[in-house]
């Protein structure tokens, strides 16, 4: 088995994984190598053909494609290294990997490790819906790749399962295809995408969407999909007998949810959030294994791709000053609770203290209400967001704090 070592690896070459790898690069760390699945860099970008990424680092819009290539062309003139078409088998908390290249069998020791495996869609297995299993049933990911990047068009006629981003997007493209998409269908009373998307990919398309409606049974003959049935469901999102119809279609879209890429994570010992299925961070990035960052998706699925890049250069940063020894080293933590009204906040404690920010999600919408920052029970931070809804990640920036004079914080909203 081939043997080495590298003081700082990331694993996945998408948007989190280059951007850390520049970070990192930039502050200090001369040995930087990024491992990547697939044939090429990128990651999801690759397959991200429509255009409003870059808005907030680049000030322009931006394709997938064009936007990774800003990021891959910094990777090549850093001389950072990349190993391609390979697959992280293991990961052990000594920050130890073994990984598999077209057979070759390598171990590698790093001093530092950043997580930016992204995530993967759930998939129909997760949804025990009943009925058939014809061909012509997707994620709405697969679907994308196969007419962004294939040339190939699964169906003409299609309904879409859940009202996530890439769901949405993809009613649109297929829309532009020729296809008839037949209507969304999502299972809760509010979209659980970007309004941005509801309104470009739906509303300005004449594609309905359909609340508190979901797919009870799936249709096939000769094994091809003909059909599905929905139906209305109940605040405990129970199907209402009596509301059943059916809606023939060739293809079913699944967009039901992100899930951070973590089995390597769980193979590392390290513990994850129930919340956001990914792991607990603190300020730096750091996870509960020393050394070992995590950032972007596989952290806690984002909605902009430039935040993704952002919250990868700060683990890319801290993980150069980890092993240059320039982490400031305390012997306390603050542990920041979700208050009223926010489902998850990231990261989950404080310990450095330095440009602190602070990301979350709240549980349901809710009308234009303030969200306090508590330190000690008093707040310290008060804004108000345009709008707060589940479908949209908020981040407040809080700055340094001293860490020694603040037992908890804590953000909720106020009505």
């Amino acid at each position: 088995m081939i043997k080495e070592n590298h003081k700082i690896v990331i694993i996945g070459g998408g948007p989190a994984g280059l951007a850390a790898a520049i970070s990192a690069k930039e502050n200090g760390c001369d040995d930087v190598i990024i491992i990547e699945r697939d044939r090429i860099l990128g990651g999801i970008l690759n397959q991200c053909i429509h255009d409003g990424f870059g808005l907030a680092i680049f000030k322009e819009a931006l394709s997938g494609p064009e936007y990774a290539h800003r990021y891959i062309q910094k990777v090549k003139e850093l001389g950072i290294k990349v190993l391609e078409n390979t697959i992280v088998l293991d990961l052990s908390q000594d920050k130890k990997l073994i990984t598999s290249r077209e057979g070759e069998i390598k171990e590698i020791q790093a001093e530092a490790v950043i997580l930016a495996m992204g995530c993967r869609e759930r998939a129909r297995g997760a949804l025990s819906i009943p009925g058939d299993r014809p061909s012509g049933v997707y994620t709405a990911g697969t679907v994308q790749n196969l007419i962004n990047l294939e040339n190939i068009m699964p169906g003409k006629k299609v309904c879409i399962l859940g009202s996530g981003d890439i769901g949405l997007i993809m009613a649109r493209r297929m829309t532009l295809e020729g296809a008839k998409v037949e209507a969304v269908f999502e299972v809760l009373p509010y979209p659980s995408g970007l309004q941005r998307n509801i309104r470009q990919c739906l509303i300005d398309y004449d594609i309905p969407l359909y609340l508190k409606t979901t797919v009870t049974n799936i249709h096939g003959e000769n094994g091809r999909l003909v059909g599905v049935t929905v139906s209305e469901v109940d605040d405990g999102r129970q199907p209402i007998e009596g509301t059943e119809r059916f809606v023939p279609c060739d293809t079913l879209l699944l967009s039901v949810g992100l899930i951070p890429e973590n089995e390597l994570s769980r193979e590392a010992g390290i513990p994850l959030s129930p919340i956001t299925q990914g792991a607990e961070v603190d300020d730096t990035c750091m996870t509960e294994k020393d050394g070992i960052f995590a950032c972007g998706n596989v952290l806690h699925v984002h909605d902009v791709v430039d935040f993704v890049s952002r919250e990868a250069e700060k683990a890319g940063k801290n993980a150069a000053n980890y092993i240059q020894g320039k982490r400031e080293k305390t012997t306390k933590e603050i542990k920041v609770k979700p208050g009223f009204g926010i489902r998850y906040i990231v990261p989950q404690k404080i310990t450095s203290g330095k440009d602190v920010s602070l990301f979350f999600r709240v549980y349901s919408p809710m009308p234009q209400s303030d969200v306090e920052i508590l330190a000690n029970g008093k707040v310290i931070k008060k804004f108000r967001p345009l709008a707060l809804n589940p479908s949209e990640m908020h981040t407040v920036k809080i700055g340094n704090i001293d860490i020694e004079n603040i037992d908890t914080m804590e953000v909720q909203v106020k009505w």
